[in-house]
């Protein structure tokens, strides 16, 4: 099961927030998206809307974001006022749909850039914007499994140099048990939560960073 970092009453929220982002930044303020997409991944921004943190969750519009991440990154102020719209532009529906996914999957805006550049979220519009949102949750999703064909616990146990026996004598959890997970065989999302506190405080991550996406 995934834990996500802020309750589902929050997701139309932000989804207008990012969208609202991606407009500005890219519409009015004439950046190129794969600037801007570079810009939010480093900023503090991108972390603060995956940790939920309340001012990102009710109380910052989408041109403050921009002028803040802006600001940051580069030192430069923002001054450029947003024009009117009078419907979604496809640069609004990349953000609202980014958000949506980085929500349902747990994983981190960089990651999901990683995988799928501004260029094919452009062509995606096109394809699914006005399908229903799983449509696009699936799509990428799918991209990010062929991208990141590792487990998280196999990624996270061999970045900690830790030995799948190891692991299993320091964490009390059966070596097979191990294996299994990591070869997807048995599914870490149905483990135990004792399990996946042992895992995790073996290896110094949060239990949440082993919960397969």
């Amino acid at each position: 099961m995934i834990i996500h970092a802020y309750q589902e009453i929050y997701l139309s929220r932000v989804k207008a927030l990012l969208g609202d982002a991606f407009d500005y930044a890219m519409n009015t303020c004439d950046i190129p998206g794969n600037d801007f997409v570079k810009l939010f991944i480093v900023s503090s921004a991108s972390k603060r809307m995956e940790n939920g943190e309340p001012a990102y969750l009710t109380g910052k519009s989408g041109i403050e974001i921009v002028r803040e991440i802006v600001l940051e990154t580069k030192g430069q102020e923002l001054q450029i006022e947003p024009q009117e719209h009078f419907g979604r532009s496809k640069e609004y529906w990349i953000g609202w749909a980014v958000a949506c996914y980085q929500w349902y999957s747990g994983r981190k805006y960089r990651d999901i850039f990683k995988v799928v550049s501004i260029e094919e979220l452009q062509k995606m519009y096109y394809m699914l914007h006005e399908a229903d949102i799983t449509k696009f949750i699936d799509v990428v999703d799918s991209r990010m499994k062929e991208h990141f064909p590792e487990t998280n616990l196999k990624r996270i146990r061999m970045a900690y140099g830790c030995t799948q026996k190891e692991l299993a004598e320091r964490s009390g959890v059966s070596l097979r048990s191990i294996q299994m997970y990591e070869q997807r065989n048995k599914n870490i999302n149905k483990a135990s939560v004792e399990t996946i506190y042992c895992l995790s405080r073996v290896l110094g991550c949060m239990m949440e960073d082993l919960i397969e996406k």
